[in-house]
């Protein structure tokens, strides 16, 4: 957070979340965000099919891939494919009705409001009224206040993505104390400990998605050159994952592709800075990472000043911007994609595990994607469930 995996200082965010952020794109985006403009909102469930017919599930259609990732206690991930709600069990916990709540470290992003979107529906298939959202904007001190508005609501679930896992850390943990089932976007709060404090840590193959990232960016240049590495300066250990993979598929896999610059981000809008002072000192540069989508339009932008419409990119979280420059051949050649909705989707699923009091994985992943020009449009319905923008269908053509 998306950037995505976004860092989130300690930390900002994805997410790619993970993350996973925007500047510039929230206004391109505006439409497909979901959020309260930071503040606690009533909420109802709106999705009009509320019928379950089978088991609750994600999409069981994603592909079989090995998820690479470790949780934030390096859990090895169990495949968010596995979780499932029967028939018989939803009916159960809709006798309850339960109320649930969503504390996300910022909304202005496809990648919020997918997972918001997968969140709403599975909730509503399971009777469980959304009673606030809220949006931190990357301020933990705002997270902490939000989470104090949510509690005066009194949710049985709180579905969460820390901003800063130490500082929100005391507030979630009253949280957990007053009894509501806490699952966690992407990371936890410092301390908490699995099937006590918390239900689940869901999450995308950050490390998977940082791989497919590499090879793109491989391929775009030939395999061999200069690059350079846009990075989440935060102790977020998503980001940190997607770095980690791409640098290391590159040292490992591309002798001839060597990694000369790398800058820190501690946010979304300061990728057009740090791509632009990168490219001042290395010119020559053929490629370049960055850590998720927001600060890779930044990115793309400074390219464009410096007079590099030869540079390729590629990041993490497929959002409308740089959709639109994969599906029309630009700058950015690719991306490793983050599953958004259905991570919302698994996120419900395991809330209601816990409503029933079954035992729940300490950390669950949904797979990578890899995302580019020849596979823009059916990325984008596995990823967001409904067909791409007319603008990024016309350019694919």
């Amino acid at each position: 957070m998306k950037k995505f995996g976004s860092g989130l200082l300690l930390l900002f965010f994805i997410f790619g979340i993970i993350l996973a952020g925007c500047g510039k794109s929230d206004q391109t985006r505006g439409s497909n965000s979901a959020g309260s403009e930071g503040n606690a909102s009533t909420d109802t469930n709106k999705s009009e099919n509320t019928t379950v017919n089978g088991p609750l599930t994600i999409n069981l259609n994603l592909p079989d891939k090995e998820i690479l990732s470790k949780g934030p206690n390096g859990e090895s991930a169990v495949s968010a494919k596995t979780l499932q709600l029967t028939p018989e069990e939803i009916e159960k916990i809709k006798k309850g009705n339960y109320t649930a709540a969503v504390s996300f470290h910022y909304q202005g992003n496809d990648w919020s409001a997918a997972q918001i979107k997968g969140l709403t529906e599975t909730f509503a298939k399971m009777g469980i009224k959304i009673v606030a959202k809220t949006d931190a904007n990357f301020k933990s001190e705002k997270q902490v206040s939000d989470i104090e508005t949510i509690m005066a609501k009194k949710p049985d679930i709180i579905v969460a993505i820390p901003v800063d896992p130490v500082s929100t850390a005391p507030a979630f943990k009253k949280a957990a104390e007053s009894g509501a089932k806490l699952v966690f976007m992407d990371n936890k709060p410092q301390g908490f400990e699995h099937g006590k404090d918390y239900v689940s840590v869901v999450s995308a193959d950050n490390y998977g998605n940082g791989v497919e990232a590499a090879h793109i960016l491989a391929d775009a240049i030939g395999k061999k050159g200069d690059i350079g590495v846009i990075y989440h300066d935060a102790d977020f250990f998503v980001t940190k994952q997607r770095t980690e993979a791409f640098e290391k598929t590159i040292k490992e896999e591309y002798p001839d592709i060597k990694i000369v610059a790398r800058g820190g981000i501690t946010g979304p809008n300061d990728g057009e800075k740090v791509a632009s002072a990168m490219l001042t000192k290395n010119p020559k540069l053929k490629g370049m990472f960055v850590v998720w989508d927001s600060p890779a339009e930044g990115a793309m932008a400074a390219a464009r000043t410096a007079g590099k419409n030869d540079l390729a990119i590629s990041t993490i979280d497929l959002g409308t911007n740089v959709g639109l420059e994969i599906a029309k051949g630009g700058l950015i050649k690719g991306l490793g994609a983050q599953l958004p909705y259905d991570q919302g989707v698994a996120e419900a699923i395991l809330a209601g595990y816990s409503l029933l009091g079954k035992e729940t994985p300490a950390y669950v992943a949904v797979p990578a994607l890899k995302v580019t020009k020849d596979n823009i449009l059916d990325s984008w319905k596995t990823v967001y469930q409904a067909d791409a923008p007319k603008v990024i269908q016309d350019s694919a053509k």
